[in-house]
């Protein structure tokens, strides 16, 4: 079969072309032959090459004008940026891997002996740029037809595919989340990859379309226990004296997959993967109430640095947010159940700040009742918060708040040092303004300045 007419751009008779002046075989192989496939867009092209790679990919940068060529010696591979095209060029190789390591042994190799070592056979297939050949499909372990069955499958023996790279078992998960496709274990070896290649893998997850399929093979292939038991700990309903519980694990891959149709926000997709993660903690019985799950948002708020420095996730801002998001989730809710006051409103605006928004995205997703009235209710209910939220925020001016009295201003007023009185002054103030006391201003919060002073025997100083 000829993909010729696929390959039209003079990018790849240009390699084509080098290579056969150096008695090499070439080939575009990988992502880039399966994306060209199924149609869908990719730029960045992987060619292996019998014989060396990088020394292909200087003669043919010089050629096409393409400038740089970053090499990577360790690796035998180099690459170089050609218009909107990244380019990545190896030598054909074999692998071999020993038990306790996900680290191969390298040997130079044909073009089947590098199909042979890839993951799947979706990514093994390659097309060939050498002029004689140019655009004939190398295909020696039915890629084509997988990807017209729309199946995930393994060149070799599954076990020894996934034995020998464990994080294999995560990327067959996140094509099959990402493609649409099925996968036709050797889970313990897991435990021997870095939590950095499997939080890479999890985000591409988070990341497709509707994750929570990528999350339930994770589940149903005996994966998810081993890197995130915290999120397997949701599934399953317990039942007393006739009354149970819905799956919070089901229920928190519906809150997720409800913020991935709205937003692309990576960190507020992790908010509706952790929104609910203390649950299984929290969970009481109780005769007249059924089950409780009091405090879940406090203590998964608390979770959540401890998760993401064992998943080696960033410890900043990001990791910040999602506690945020977790520790609010509930407040909208309470607002949506009770007459909204505008204290209530000015109290939420205060404590998530530039991040309201987020917050009543992940609130609204987290309506996952089958009863569509009840959902019908609760999301009306949100469109009044929302616009309570706007028209308090129009007058107060609360995102973000920072208080119109500073701590220096109280100090040169009543020609006192730091201290006590400084606090209590100031969270006076603030407490005005939520209240709805005193207008968000400065001239009212000095005028309460100067009475709290008054009232606690401090005077003005000259």
């Amino acid at each position: 079969m000829n993909f010729s007419a696929h390959l039209n751009h003079p990018l790849f008779k240009t390699i084509g072309q080098i290579a056969d002046e150096n008695g090499q075989a070439a080939f575009a192989i990988g992502g880039f032959v399966r994306d060209l496939l199924i149609q869908r867009p990719c730029k960045d092209i992987d060619v292996v090459v019998e014989g060396s790679g990088i020394e292909l990919a200087k003669k043919a940068s010089v050629a096409l004008g393409a400038g740089k060529v970053t090499v990577f010696k360790n690796f035998g591979t180099a690459m170089f940026r050609y218009r909107d095209w990244e380019v990545e060029f190896v030598g054909a190789r074999k692998e071999s891997y020993e038990r306790g390591s996900r680290n191969p042994i390298v040997e130079d190799g044909t073009i089947e002996d590098d199909q042979r070592r890839r993951d799947f056979t979706i990514n093994a297939l390659a097309i060939s740029l050498n002029a004689e050949t140019f655009g004939d499909l190398i295909d020696p372990f039915g890629g084509l037809k997988d990807i017209e069955n729309r199946c995930i499958r393994t060149p070799l023996e599954p076990d020894v595919t996934f034995s020998d790279d464990p994080l294999r078992m995560l990327r067959a998960i996140r094509f099959s989340s990402q493609l649409g496709f099925r996968i036709r274990a050797n889970a313990s070896r897991l435990k021997i990859i870095t939590q950095e290649r499997i939080h890479t893998e999890l985000h591409k997850i988070i990341q497709s379309k509707k994750p929570s399929k990528g999350f339930k093979l994770l589940d149903k292939s005996d994966l998810l226990h081993r890197f995130f038991p915290e999120l397997s700990n949701l599934k399953g309903v317990e039942w007393r004296d006739g009354i149970g519980h819905k799956d919070n694990f089901y229920h928190t891959l519906e809150v997720l997959d409800n913020v991935a149709e709205v937003s692309d926000n990576l960190w507020l997709r992790w908010s509706a993967l952790l929104h609910d993660i203390a649950k299984p903690a929290t969970k009481r019985f109780h005769k007249k109430q059924g089950w409780t799950f009091h405090g879940h948002e406090d203590r998964g708020a608390r979770m959540v640095p401890k998760i993401f420095k064992r998943m080696k996730l960033p410890l900043d801002q990001k990791m910040k947010f999602v506690q945020k998001m977790v520790l609010l989730h509930l407040r909208p809710i309470a607002l949506t159940k009770n007459q909204i006051t505008d204290s209530a409103v000015r109290r939420l605006l205060f404590d998530a700040g530039d991040d309201i928004d987020a917050l009543m995205i992940l609130c609204r997703a987290d309506i996952t009742s089958k009863n569509e009235s009840k959902v019908k209710r609760y999301l009306a209910n949100y469109d009044v918060v929302i616009q309570k939220l706007k028209d308090v925020e129009e007058k107060d001016q609360l995102r973000n708040f920072q208080p119109p009295i500073s701590g220096e201003e109280i100090m040169s007023t009543f020609g006192i040092p730091p201290s006590r009185p400084i606090g209590s002054i100031k969270s006076a103030i603030k407490e005005a303004i939520l209240e709805g006391d005193i207008p968000n201003e400065p001239s009212a919060a000095r005028g309460l300045m100067l009475k709290i002073g008054a009232d606690m025997g401090l005077t003005v100083k000259n």
